[in-house]
Parts: structure tokens; sequence; C-alpha cells
């Protein structure tokens, strides 16, 4: 497919990479890791446009442990310092390619080599995003304007089956919405009576363990508070790849079915997020599970072509993540246009902290349409890494933050929903003009990934 004539090509002239700790301010337990602190990556891009100058972009996103690797023989420490290797080789790749291209273009240029495909994929993921965000700083435009006239030049060359779709078309056609509601995460660890002060929420995401007696028992604790507190609620499963198989997901549905204490919360779900682990998500088809409720694929969205599989299977659905790739989630948007209901993407979130990750993830989301997001890095971490940080973002980006009784500027979740507008200056939802970006001189270089790590590289 042709790309879009309106899509400016660019070099990648310099990526610096960058990280600080996140000390997180309760326990966040999901799947079989508990996670208390975490490092936080950030990027800076410097790119040329042809003809147009060139400009500084920024992205930052969480590096969280035994989520992008969950293979049992990798401690937390070894899945980040994965983590760091995808960063380090995607800035070896993308510079090594000095070619005049597309945004998008650059993204396709490039074949990760390590593996897992989910970490492998987080370093361009994060180099796309700063790279997007220099590029709409050149042009002037925001990221709604940026993304709705395709300047990345998105075209169908890594996803075929969309061959043929207007995609130009479709991102002109989409209408980013003017605020995204909140989804509250309720981590393994999360004690059900503190629901009762998410009074503004109505959307919840509730996380399972894969012993489906105690997710049952848990369950009926929660819906028992909801149903007092939040009448009305919504609410989404996570299965954060803990159950066996879709005859273990059967049996959970059976037990929810069968509890009268759980009607309302069975009328209330939306969708199950990545029950199955990922090494058998994709092995063998749902069954009767897919008409029971609708399941979507998270962990395993590995790469463009998962969705389809997935459709085939009896999925309907996929998350995006800013940390999967930007550039898929646009295309998987696309998919779910081009094959119509019951195909859907959700928003989900892993721990977007204040700052760039959740304004340009909640930018993504937006644009895309997709009217409630998962946020929970503003109850699980620290938020900005300085005070000064922290007035910057506040005074570039009014409504979107607020500084709460103690002083502290956090993400402004008081109406249960997030406004769009304090992200539509230019750049990718992020105002540098305005002087809000990280305390780059308060980061540390990215660490040198360890060279154990080395056997997850394949020639």
């Amino acid at each position: 497919m042709s790309v879009a004539p309106a899509a400016p090509r660019l070099r990648i002239r310099a990526i610096e990479l960058y990280e600080r700790p996140v000390r997180f301010v309760k326990p966040f337990r999901f799947g079989a890791v508990t996670v208390e602190a975490a490092p936080q990556a950030f990027v800076r891009a410097l790119i040329g446009v042809e003809g147009k100058g060139e400009a500084w972009g920024a992205a930052a996103e969480m590096m969280m442990p035994k989520w992008f690797d969950k293979r049992p023989d990798r401690s937390p420490a070894d899945t980040v310092d994965g983590l760091r290797r995808s960063l380090v080789e995607a800035r070896e790749g993308y510079l090594a390619d000095g070619r005049l291209d597309t945004a998008f273009g650059h993204h396709a240029a490039f074949t990760p080599r390590m593996e897992p495909k989910l970490a492998a994929a987080f370093g361009p993921a994060q180099i796309d995003k700063a790279v997007l965000d220099g590029l709409l700083r050149v042009l002037g435009l925001n990221a709604f304007q940026g993304l709705g006239a395709n300047a990345a030049g998105l075209d169908a060359r890594l996803a075929p089956d969309l061959g043929g779709f207007d995609l130009d078309g479709f991102l002109r056609g989409l209408s980013p919405l003017g605020e995204v509601e909140l989804r509250h995460t309720v981590g393994l660890l999360d004690k059900p009576e503190d629901l009762a002060r998410r009074t503004h929420l109505r959307w919840f995401k509730i996380k399972l363990g894969g012993d489906v007696s105690a997710d049952v028992e848990r369950l009926t604790e929660l819906a028992a508070v909801l149903e007092t507190a939040v009448p009305g609620y919504r609410t989404t499963l996570d299965g954060n790849e803990q159950y066996r198989d879709a005859d273990h997901v059967a049996e959970l549905l059976d037990r929810i079915d069968a509890s009268p204490a759980l009607a309302g919360f069975r009328r209330a779900l939306a969708y199950l997020e990545q029950p199955i682990a990922r090494e058998a998500a994709l092995a063998r088809p749902l069954g009767a599970v897919a008409e029971r409720v609708a399941v979507i694929i998270d962990e395993s969205d590995d790469g463009y072509d998962a969705f389809p599989q997935a459709r085939v299977l009896g999925y309907r659905g996929v998350s995006s993540k800013s940390c999967k790739g930007l550039y898929k989630a646009m295309l998987n948007r696309a998919r779910c246009a081009a094959w119509g209901p019951p195909h859907f993407i959700s928003a989900e979130d892993l721990t977007c902290q204040a700052g760039l990750s959740v304004q340009q993830d909640t930018a993504l989301v937006a644009f895309l349409g997709i009217p409630h997001a998962e946020r929970n890095g503003h109850q699980y971490g620290e938020g900005f890494g300085s005070e000064a940080e922290g007035a910057a973002f506040l005074d570039a980006h009014p409504g979107f933050y607020e500084r709460g009784a103690d002083g502290t500027v956090r993400l402004a979740t008081g109406a249960g929903r997030l406004a769009t507008a304090p992200l539509s200056g230019p750049g990718y939802a992020h105002a540098a003009d305005f002087g809000a970006g990280p305390d780059w001189s308060g980061l540390s270089p990215l660490s040198k990934p360890t060279s154990a790590l080395s056997e997850g590289v394949h020639p």
C-alpha cells in the first residue's frame, strides 16, 4: 500500500535513553507477581523533517517486571533488564537507518531480534512515541490533528489483511473524545471496602488470581460493596494469564452464573481480558466460552498478526496499550472498523505514570474513540519526580492535573474522567513549549543490560 502523500519524511538524528526509580505507594499484585517498585524509562529523540526543520521529542513508560516476560526462569530483575535491552537494541537499529522515511516507515523497517516478542516490542514502541512527538512539534500539530492527518504515514504493510482498506479516510473520520472515563483497577491485594470511597467512578477492572473458588469468593465481596456504593457500576475482569485453558475459564463462569449474589455483577460484566496463558491462549479455540462472555487478548498481542489469529479462535477484542505500540493499536482499531461488531478495542494500562506516559496514552485512547480506560498509575505510583516537575506539568496542562490537599500535583481524577483538551498543544500530548517535561537533570542514563540476557536474543 502506498504511503499517504501528506506524510513527511524524516531522519532520526539522535536517541537518548534514561530511567528513574518509582516507588509504589502500595503493593500492586497482578497475576502471580507483586510489585512495590519499578523503574520508569524515558526516551528523547532528535528528528529532522525533510524541508521543515528539526525538534526533540520525548516519551516515558514503566518497565514493569514479570509482565512482558513471564518465563519462570527469569527473575523480576531479569525481565526489567530485558526491557532495557529492547530499548538499546531499538536505539541501535533506528539510528543505523539513516534513510529519509516516514515515522511509520522507520518503525516498519526495524525488526527486533530478541525474545519474547512482547518484550522485544517495548523499545521500538517507546522510540516511536518520541519520534512522533518530535515530528508533530516540527509540523505544529497536536496529537489529534497529527494522528488524524496520518502524519506518521501509517499503512498496511505490517497488516496485509487491511490491504484495500482506506486507512487515510478512516483516520480522518475518527472523532477524538473530549473526555475519557476512568476505569479503576482493583488489584489482588486491594481491599473490597476501599471501593466504597470510589463513588465518583462507574467502571472497575478486577484482577483474577486463577483459583476459581478464591476468585468467586473475592468477586462476591467486591460485588456486595459495589452494588451498595456504586449503583449502575460496570466492570471488566483481567485474568492476567492465570487460567490454564478454556475449560478452566468455563468453570469460573459456571460458578459466577450459579451464584445469586453475583447476578448483578454478571450483568455488569463487559468483557474478560486475557484469562489464558499466552503459550496456550492462541493454541485452541475458545469454544463455548466465546458465546458466554466477550474475551480479549492482551499479553498475547505480541505482533501485528496476533489479533487476526485470535479472532479466528473466538476472541472478540484486543487491548490498546502504548507500551505495546501505538501503531499496532491504530491498525487494530482499523480492523475493528473493517470487521464490524462484535469486534472492539479496549484501553488498558500498565501503570502509566503522571507526565508523558499517561498523557500520550490518554491522547491515543481519545483519538481511537475508546470511551473508558483503565488508569492505575495515579493510585500505585508516586507521581512526578519532583515538585518542580509536577508544577510545570500542572501549569502546562491545567484540568488534566490538580493540586491535592497535601500540595502534591496528581492526575485530576475527581470527576471520574479525564479531559483531553489539556492535551491538545503542539506535539504528541507534550507541552514542551510551555516548559512541561521530565526533569532530565534528575534522570539517570539507562542502566546497561546485563550480558546474561544475551541468550534471549536470537540470530
